[in-house]
């Protein structure tokens, strides 16, 4: 039999490459907050040109397209920009909660930047009910509970 010699083999490295350097022009913006249940959507609303139409909304990386399936919302998301009828580029970071309660955070976040950005869209907001934070929560399981409200079931034998 014959006698294999092993050779270590040198682990050859990619070369580094250095990335090209990114020109970002750092845009002004109005930053808010905006919760809902356990949902909390980070929303900033930057204060470019406006635009008539289209919406630039970024969830998460994503276009908000995307990010909400459901048309129901959607719509909810942009009420806000309907609303006033102009359009701002938006990016926002979304957390917590589920699909309905982000949809309702970034809407209340991006109706209170708007606010921030001028305050004549308030009283708009304000009766459209824009402005106001859900205060509806889970409520939490109680000892010896099956669930929030619902107590043991008593059995006889």
């Amino acid at each position: 039999m014959e006698k294999k010699e092993h050779t270590t083999k040198e682990k050859t490295k990619a070369p580094v490459r250095a990335k090209p350097p990114v020109s970002k022009v750092k845009e002004k913006y109005i930053e808010a907050i905006g919760r809902r249940k356990t949902a909390i959507a980070r929303v900033r609303v930057y204060t470019s040109e406006p635009k008539k139409g289209s919406y630039h909304i970024e969830i998460n990386g994503v276009s908000f397209e995307k990010y909400f399936p459901s048309a129901k919302h959607r719509i909810s998301v942009c009420a806000p920009f309907s609303s006033i009828e102009v359009s701002y580029n938006t990016t926002v970071l979304a957390k917590g909660g589920g699909v309905g309660a982000q949809a309702e955070a970034v809407r209340l976040g991006i109706s209170r930047a708007l606010v921030e950005m001028s305050p004549e869209y308030r009283s708009k907001f304000k009766s459209l009910g824009y402005l106001r934070r859900d205060p509806r929560m889970v409520e939490r399981k109680k000892y010896g509970s099956r669930k929030a409200r619902r107590p043991q079931q008593w059995r006889k034998r």
